[in-house]
């Protein structure tokens, strides 16, 4: 974390005031959200396969996974074979898969499409704030949490951007590495120009609330040893702290598969199921996996006709996972309409993403979906 980093946390920590009247909501903040991004946007097609439908192998000659090695979830739908450490999840009902998540009139920038899902914006409007910014904002998480938020690994603060620092959001790659550059922040606090002695003042504050992370719980766990198994490591870590935050962000990269997509995406996907099984079972060390909902999303999918380079182009809609103690495991949305592909050869999409932010607000944290989605939005049923 930067002084940067740091002032952003200081500046939200001063405009966040708490509303009385939503108490009962601050302490639903006690159950957690994890979010994990799919950098680059995920082939759905090929991490939840339509094996039945024999126009999947039709669009996909080269990339296709052939059917006796799709891992059958029912008699249409199955996972890509590097997912098979997510069965037991699915097994025990704790996996939900959402099916054709999009929105109307996508874009296919990368940078302009995962704003979109970052603000919980329409396509043709522009937000400046994250949608759990906005969400914080109305029911503000409890002043006692060392953070609203901490964002594992990377610097893009996601659903927790805001032009004016609306939310007390920590960037870290380690908890160590975060302690370390917190003492040479509070080394560097005294000033006698006022104006630099408050502002360094407040970054002492969040600091000083921040040592909570100290990231000496030793896991039985054991995390694996790549980019993605220590991020998840870290995030375990600031839960063990118990210093108290209400959401988590992690990122897996690598999803840009333009071309020789079928090693890449079974190391990705096999990379993701490892991560996620590992942190369902630090969770549960902690007596925390019912107490947790996780949840991916991508900035879309991919195209469903492979390209020339054994890969696939950007597309639209995808599926996503969502996982939890509480979560009511199964199929939800719709199958691809693989019939019914757009002038662009795009999917339809069947399930709004705003609904399963609609679904973490309203069924997980019990708030107002309202005010932080600017509008309604119809939650799934994936909450036990």
């Amino acid at each position: 974390m930067y002084r940067r980093d740091f002032l952003k946390a200081g500046s939200a920590a001063v405009m966040l005031g708490v509303l009385p009247h939503i108490a009962h909501a601050a302490d639903n903040y006690r159950k957690l959200l994890i979010l994990i991004e799919l950098k680059g946007g995920n082939d759905g097609l090929n991490t939840v396969i339509p094996y039945a439908d024999p126009k999947y192998a039709a669009l996909r000659p080269r990339i296709a996974i052939a059917r006796d090695q799709v891992l059958q979830l029912d008699e249409f739908s199955g996972f890509h074979p590097a997912l098979s450490a997510l069965l037991p999840l699915w097994e025990a009902g704790e996996l939900a898969v959402v099916q054709g998540v999009g929105y109307p009139s996508p874009n296919l920038s990368h940078f302009r499409s995962i704003e979109i899902w970052d603000t919980a914006s329409k396509s043709n409007e522009y937000l400046q704030d994250g949608w759990l910014t906005r969400a914080f904002a109305v029911a503000p998480v409890p002043r006692t949490f060392v953070a609203d938020a901490v964002v594992v690994g990377s610097a893009e603060m996601g659903p927790f951007v805001s032009a004016g620092g609306g939310t007390r959001t920590i960037a870290l790659t380690s908890t160590e590495q975060f302690l370390a550059q917190a003492r040479l922040a509070m080394a560097a606090g005294q000033s006698h120009n006022t104006a630099l002695g408050h502002i360094l003042r407040v970054e002492q504050g969040i600091v000083q609330a921040a040592a909570g992370l100290h990231g000496k719980h030793v896991f039985r766990t054991e995390f694996p040893s790549t980019g993605f198994g220590n991020a998840i490591r870290t995030a375990a870590q600031v839960v063990a702290s118990k210093a108290g935050v209400a959401a988590i962000k992690l990122s897996l990269n690598g999803f840009d598969t333009h071309s020789a997509q079928v090693g890449t995406h079974n190391a990705l996907l096999r990379t993701l199921a490892d991560g996620l099984v590992a942190l369902k079972s630090a969770l549960g060390e902690l007596g925390r996996w019912d107490e947790t909902l996780i949840a991916t999303y991508a900035e879309f999918g991919r195209r469903p006709r492979e390209n020339g380079s054994a890969g696939t182009d950007h597309g639209t809609a995808s599926a996503h996972f969502v996982l939890g103690g509480r979560v009511k495991g199964g199929l939800y949305g719709q199958r691809p309409a693989l019939e019914r592909l757009d002038g662009n050869g795009n999917l339809p999409f069947a399930v709004d993403f705003r609904d399963i932010y609609a679904t973490v607000l309203q069924r997980w944290w019990g708030l107002d979906a309202t005010a932080a989605l600017r509008g309604r939005y119809a939650p799934l049923p994936f909450i036990a």
